[in-house]
């Protein structure tokens, strides 16, 4: 079972990318975000005519999720993060596929920092932290998939200064992710490969694709249910280099 996260930097301006790696990789599962489509303008129609059936929750110019069952229909098992009825931002859905419960989940960016959009940024992580541990009391097979805007330690990026003080590097975004991990979640992709790191992430500016200067933000963490299964895992790098692509490259994970 090949499940994969993917930031698609919006879903209809790049779908001819997203189809052409859809042929090429053949995921089971995808985890899609930053679909900056409503709910209406998804690309249902196309991806269902590429062999996948979807859930989503969209949002006008921003943010959205979506979850992509090859073959089946995902069963939607929830469209928000709980623990905040007022946060109306599309970053979290889950859904039950072949026997996972899968999530894709976008995580505040957090910039510029200090300020509001910060103290959201950690205010969501520790929703997830509550959430993650009362999925995981469950039992059930758990892969917590998407882009979670946090550089976890200083081997996740090209070396450099210019981020220092970007949102994705600051100590308590790390710490946050670092009280995930300590749940007993498994960073698949850390796991398999620790050295060197694989990026997912290069901006546009300053040539950062072009010198390879990456950083680690799309994650996909495993529960310990689902550890003994984990055989690979990548990153499809080449997609971000294809004209006209998202600044993130696919990362996945295959389950015996």
């Amino acid at each position: 079972m090949k499940i994969a996260t993917f930031n698609i930097n919006n879903v209809n301006r790049r779908l001819p990318n997203l189809l052409q790696w859809l042929d090429a990789a053949a995921p089971d599962v995808v985890c899609l975000q930053e679909l900056k489509s409503t709910d209406r303008a998804f690309p249902a129609k196309e991806l269902r005519e590429a062999g996948y059936e979807a859930v989503w929750i969209g949002e006008q110019s921003w943010n959205g999720v979506a979850i992509l069952s090859r073959g089946k229909a995902p069963v939607l098992t929830r469209r928000a993060l709980p623990g905040d009825d007022h946060d109306s931002q599309a970053r979290y859905i889950e859904a039950a596929v072949n026997g996972v419960l899968v999530a894709s989940l976008y995580a505040p960016n957090g910039n510029p920092q200090p300020g509001p959009k910060f103290t959201y940024k950690l205010a969501w992580l520790q929703r997830l932290q509550r959430h993650a541990m009362a999925l995981n009391v469950t039992g059930a097979p758990i892969v917590l998939a998407g882009d979670y805007n946090v550089v976890p330690t200083d081997a996740d990026i090209y070396p450099t200064r210019s981020w220092n003080n970007d949102a994705l590097l600051q100590p308590e975004a790390r710490d946050a992710y670092r009280r995930l991990l300590a749940q007993g979640w498994i960073d698949a992709i850390q796991t398999l490969h620790p050295d060197p790191p694989l990026y997912t992430f290069w901006d546009y500016k300053r040539q950062r694709w072009e010198r390879n200067a990456g950083l680690r933000i799309d994650h996909l963490l495993l529960n310990q249910k689902l550890q003994p299964r984990l055989h690979e895992a990548g990153v499809d790098k080449a997609v971000r280099g294809e004209p006209h692509a998202s600044d993130h490259a696919p990362a996945w994970i295959v389950l015996r």
